[in-house]
């Protein structure tokens, strides 16, 4: 199979397969693994302090010398509005009365939210060479001075609007991020629809309209589905939920276990966690907030409302009371190493295509 082509050499990698960044379940040793294995791991630091984003890239730094990339959150903060704090956060104390975890009301000038702004510059001191982002648009300072420095950019289109947005303002690679993706979807332009679209028609549709690399993302879990991509025209794939359930992986052991015995029908799309869509196995929580009929505040507001009671599951490997982040391809191989799991792939994929090529060497039959 013919791995190299333009987003390897852009990139400086050996396969064109990217590892999807997932917060709180992405960590250095992961994000390591795959670069090693000629891949493009990729570090999630959306929402993070300056501090800790330096710290886990440093991290990262001591665990591979390959090319890896740098994910932001590129969304404005919105003003918080204080009585829809004060309704979550009663309804937040309630539930979590019903299931005895503790909970602390916190007041609207308490919660602290970091933008991207305060990222950019330790990204250019660590000289990192992939930047890539969701969420919005960076601004059009940030993109100078990457592009100055030579730093490639990477954004994340849901529709043709986002794409056509993405590429005006010279954004080298487009993540067509399909409906199919676990996780935040990457939606950015106000007063849409929340698009919706497969990735198998998001594919073709974007490159109607653009003349550079794209990535599909969404449901692609095997080496079939990474052969589809390409066929379509896409040059990478960007893979997450296959990894959740690796040895590296930050996810707990319940979480793990989800994955592993979800079908494709028990993940539906949600802001009940952080307030903004993103795609999930449903759970208490979500079943919870959803039924109540409450306004939720917007991200990252209800997200920062909702910290406790993650950290609070998070410990005590309570999946009922954290989002349990999955796509609609679901990965079956818990306790493997994500480098074993990435090179799973690749095999898949070459034995794909070389199972084409038989087929396609054998004599009609009349």
């Amino acid at each position: 199979m013919q791995w190299k082509n333009d987003l390897t050499q852009i990139l400086g990698i050996d396969y064109p397969v990217i590892q999807g960044p997932m917060l709180a379940v992405t960590t250095p040793e992961m994000v390591a693994a795959i670069s090693n294995k000629g891949g493009l791991g990729s570090l999630p630091v959306g929402g993070l302090s300056p501090q800790q984003t330096a710290v886990l890239i440093r991290k990262t730094k001591t665990l591979t010398n390959k090319p890896f990339a740098v994910n932001l959150f590129a969304h404005n903060i919105p003003a918080i509005d204080k009585q829809q704090v004060e309704d979550m956060q009663q309804f937040l104390e309630k539930v979590c009365n019903q299931n005895k975890i503790p909970f602390e009301k916190q007041s609207s000038e308490s919660l602290r939210f970091y933008s991207y702004n305060g990222q950019v510059q330790i990204l250019l001191d660590e000289n990192i060479p992939v930047v890539s982002f969701t969420f919005g648009v960076l601004n059009d300072e940030a993109i100078k001075i990457f592009k100055e420095k030579g730093v490639v950019l990477i954004g994340t289109a849901t529709c043709v609007k986002e794409a056509v947005v993405l590429d005006e303002k010279g954004i080298d690679v487009i993540t067509a991020q399909g409906a199919e993706a676990g996780g935040h979807r990457g939606t950015f332009l106000k007063d849409e629809p929340l698009p919706m679209i497969g990735l198998m028609s998001l594919i073709p549709q974007l490159l109607s309209h653009l003349d550079k690399p794209v990535i599909a993302a969404g449901g692609i879990n095997s080496g079939k589905s990474i052969k589809a991509s390409f066929v379509l025209g896409a040059k990478g794939v960007q893979i997450g939920t296959a990894f959740i359930g690796s040895d590296e992986s930050a996810a707990i052991s319940s979480y793990k276990t989800a994955i592993q015995n979800a079908s494709e029908t028990d993940t539906v799309i949600t802001r009940a966690f952080t307030g903004r869509w993103g795609r999930a196995i449903k759970n208490k929580f979500i079943e919870e907030v959803e039924n109540s009929g409450m306004v939720i505040p917007d991200y990252p507001v209800q997200g920062g409302l909702v910290v406790p009671i993650r950290n609070f599951a998070q410990q005590h490997d309570a999946k009922d009371f954290i989002p349990l982040f999955a796509g609609q391809s679901l990965w079956r191989s818990e306790g493997q190493p994500a480098g074993e799991i990435f090179t799973q792939l690749i095999r898949q994929a070459e034995e794909t295509e070389n199972d084409q090529l038989h087929h396609s060497a054998l004599p009609l039959k009349n």
